[in-house]
């Protein structure tokens, strides 16, 4: 778009996405919440909540994990067994019928958790050695982070693999596309960023080989998936999980140009710090070098969203804490209607309460 041009897009403005014609550019942004049943099994409670928010232009899940090893939290859905697939498709099944689109998010935590969340007390796994400050949450409470055990060389096509058979499992389920989670700290990001890749191998030293694994995960998976049903997140800047990169402008344009080549369906990015949006990288030159559908998130509301539109910067903008606790979040906007305050103290864990109670700005049967 030349200088100084305004577009006419809104957030209301239908997206050819792929194959895909999202009808809003309103994304639900992955929301981890704690709330999967037994065994990481998506429950109808989780189908209700997915189900209520499928006016969306699309859905993004909350994070799901790719294998036991890449667990880092209680009660958060995975994607690798019989009977999470059967969960997932209660979810999918809901979603599509109320007209929605839906994509899962594909995650390993890396170093982000515990042994006691592991097959066999294992400790986690990373590309180097090197503790996380803070504390893992755990179901007996707050822990201290342990130093996980450096990836060996012949492990990592095993990693790959998770990430393709938990595509499968996804696509099995019911899912339209799947965006791989290489944000937030987790192993992918470990990988890309400097300050927890110490590795002297092809996956670690220059940015290209930090950025091997999530080129060979994207490439696995879309054996499984066509480009146009795949996205991916980053992170470049944010610190949480304890983690940095030295020059995040070269490291994740470096990134999103190798993302750029395999044609995505968009590029997912957490602009900034996720705790004090602070921000130092140029966004727009991180959308401009991957050159396809960009995605903006953190912190956005109503009117930043639609100015990003309106200054092409985005192409759809992921809203979080606003969908967790407004439903309806695209009629709300449409009418300029008052919005539900989210409550931080049912974020994470419980039940209906902070969950599916949320109110409705018309109540329909079945949505309370």
């Amino acid at each position: 778009m030349p200088a100084n041009t305004v577009s006419k897009t809104n957030l209301f403005t239908p997206l050819a996405l792929g194959d895909m014609t999202l009808p809003n550019r309103i994304v639900m942004a992955p929301l981890t919440r704690n709330r999967a049943g037994e065994g990481n099994v998506p429950t109808d409670l989780n189908a209700l909540y997915y189900r209520q928010r499928a006016s969306a232009g699309l859905i993004i899940t909350e994070a799901s994990q790719v294998s036991p090893q890449g667990v880092g939290y209680p009660a958060t859905p995975g994607i690798h067994t019989n009977e999470q697939v059967a969960g997932w498709r209660k979810v999918t099944e809901a979603v599509h019928a109320e007209g929605g689109r839906i994509f899962i998010q594909l995650w390993h935590v890396g170093r982000i958790s515990h042994p006691s969340l592991l097959p066999g007390n294992e400790r986690p796994v990373a590309p180097s050695a090197i503790r996380p400050e803070g504390d893992a949450i755990t179901c007996e409470g707050m822990q201290p982070f342990v130093t996980p055990r450096a990836l060996e060389l012949e492990e990592i096509p095993d990693v790959i693999a998770d990430y393709a058979a938990a595509a499968q499992h996804a696509k099995d389920a019911g899912f339209d596309g799947a965006e791989i989670h290489a944000a937030n700290g987790y192993l992918l990001d470990e990988f890309l960023r400097d300050g927890t890749n110490k590795r002297t191998d092809a996956y670690g030293g220059s940015i290209e080989n930090r950025m091997r694994l999530l080129d060979e995960v994207v490439t696995a998976v879309s054996d499984v998936w066509p480009t146009h049903r795949i996205g991916v997140r980053l992170s470049p800047e944010n610190r949480f999980n304890d983690i940095s990169d030295s020059q995040p402008q070269v490291t994740f344009n470096a990134v999103a140009e190798m993302l750029r080549g395999h044609r995505l369906a968009y590029l997912h990015v957490l602009e900034g710090d996720m705790m004090s949006g602070e921000r130092h990288v140029n966004y727009v030159e991180l959308r401009h070098t991957f050159a396809g559908i960009y995605m903006a998130n953190n912190n956005y509301d109503q009117a930043r969203a639609e100015q990003a539109l309106q200054r092409g910067d985005a192409d759809l903008i992921a809203f979080g804490r606003l969908f967790l606790a407004n439903p309806d979040l695209p009629e709300r906007f449409a009418r300029g209607a008052r919005l539900n305050e989210p409550n931080p103290e049912t974020f994470y864990g419980g039940a209906e309460e902070g969950y599916t109670d949320y109110p409705f700005l018309q109540q329909k049967p079945g949505q309370a």
